[in-house]
C-alpha cells in the first residue's frame, strides 16, 4: 500500500464521501435563507463510481472512509453501498454520519451490511428546540435510532453544534446524556458554511463549553484520535471538543473529500476542487483518476483558508461538500 503525503508532510488517510446533497431536515447551520439548488440526479455519482473511487483511494493509502451527505440514509441503495465498501480488504474503518431520522428503521440492515460505527447529529435534547434548529425534526425518532444502533453493537458518537442563544443552556444536559447512554458527545463549533445563514452572534468558542463542564466534572484527557480532543468523565461519559475555528487542527488534518457530484476537495474551507466525474464516465483508467487524487492532495492548503482570509466561504455549503 502506498502513502498519500501532502507537500507539508501530512499523511492523508481519511476520505469523506458525500453520497447525496439531499436531506430530510433543514438545519439552520446548514441551509442558507435562500435555500439550496440541488444537483440534477444524473450529475450525481453512481454507487458504482463511488465504489471505484473508494478502491482507488484505498490503494493510494486511505485507511478510513466516512459516508456523509446531505443525509446519506435518504439515498436508496445505501445499505448495499456499505456492504460493498466493507468488503474492500485494505479498508480499516468505515463509518457514517447521519441526522438519525431514518436510523431506527435502517440500523439492523446497516449493521448486517458491515457498518459498525455511526455519528449522529443531536443539537438539542429538548423536542421543541430540536424542531426549531432542524426545521421540523422529531427528536424521538433520533433517540430511538441511537438506542437501536447501540443495542445492535454499533459504536455511536453524538455530534452537537454549539449555538449561542439556542442550545447553550444544554451543555451539562449533554454531559449527563453521555453518562446515561455510555457514549461520546462531541461539541462542534458553528462554522461559516451555510451561505448567508452564517451569524457570528451564534458562535460559541468551545473553551467556554469546556469551562462550564469543568466546574461540575473532572475531565481526564484521553489519547483519542482524529480532530476531537476527548475527555473521560465519571460514570462512563466521554466528551469531545472540535474547535474548528478557535483552535484549528490544520497541522494534523488527514482528510480529503469526495463530493456527491464527483469532485475531490482537499480542504473543507477551500473552493479548490478537482473534478473526476468526467474521467469516471469517459473510460479513463484508474491510474489517470489516481493522478488527479494525488494532485488534489498536493494542493491541500497548510492552513484554513477562511481563517487566513484567502477564501470566501459563502458559496461553500456543508450540505453540499459533506462536512
Amino acid at each position: 500500500m502506498k502513502n498519500l503525503i501532502d507537500k507539508y508532510g501530512r499523511k492523508i488517510e481519511y476520505l469523506r464521501i458525500s453520497v447525496t446533497d439531499r436531506c430530510n431536515l433543514s438545519c439552520l447551520y446548514c441551509i442558507p435563507p435562500e435555500g439550496i439548488k440541488l444537483v440534477p440526479k444524473e450529475k450525481l455519482l453512481t454507487f458504482e463510481e463511488i465504489l471505484r473511487v473508494a478502491k482507488i483511494t484505498v490503494g493510494l493509502g486511505v485507511q478510513k472512509i466516512k459516508l456523509t451527505g446531505g443525509e446519506p440514509l435518504v439515498r436508496k441503495g445505501i445499505v448495499e453501498l456499505i456492504r460493498k465498501l466493507s468488503e474492500i480488504p485494505e479498508l480499516e474503518d468505515l463509518s457514517l454520519t447521519t441526522n438519525g431520522i431514518l436510523l431506527s428503521s435502517l440500523s439492523e440492515k446497516l449493521f448486517q451490511a458491515g457498518l459498525k460505527r455511526v455519528n449522529v447529529s443531536v443539537d438539542s435534547l429538548q423536542p421543541d428546540r430540536f424542531r426549531e434548529i432542524t426545521g421540523g425534526g422529531e427528536l424521538s425518532k433520533v433517540l430511538l435510532g441511537i438506542d437501536k444502533a447501540q443495542n445492535l453493537g454499533m459504536k455511536v458518537k453524538v455530534n452537537t453544534v454549539s449555538l449561542r442563544g439556542f442550545n447553550d443552556p444544554e451543555i451539562l444536559d449533554f454531559v449527563q446524556f453521555s453518562q446515561i447512554k455510555k457514549l461520546e458527545v462531541r461539541f462542534i463549533e458553528f462554522m461559516p458554511l451555510c451561505g448567508n445563514g452564517w451569524n457570528q452572534k451564534l458562535f460559541i468558542p468551545l473553551n467556554e463549553a469546556k469551562e462550564i463542564i469543568a466546574k461540575s466534572y473532572t475531565l481526564k484527557l484521553t489519547d483519542g484520535n482524529g480532530v476531537a480532543t476527548v475527555y473521560e468523565i465519571e460514570n462512563g461519559g466521554r466528551i469531545g471538543f472540535i474547535p474548528t475555528l478557535s483552535e484549528p487542527f490544520c497541522s494534523g488534518c488527514s482528510r480529503i473529500r469526495l463530493t456527491s457530484w464527483g469532485g475531490i476537495r482537499p480542504c473543507l474551507f477551500s473552493n479548490i476542487e478537482y473534478r473526476i466525474l468526467p474521467l469516471l464516465r469517459d473510460g479513463s483508467p484508474d491510474e489517470k483518476i489516481a493522478e488527479v487524487i494525488i494532485k488534489a492532495v498536493q494542493s491541500k492548503p497548510e492552513y484554513n483558508p477562511y481563517l487566513a482570509q484567502k477564501t470566501e466561504t459563502k458559496e461553500i455549503l456543508m450540505r453540499n461538500v459533506g462536512g
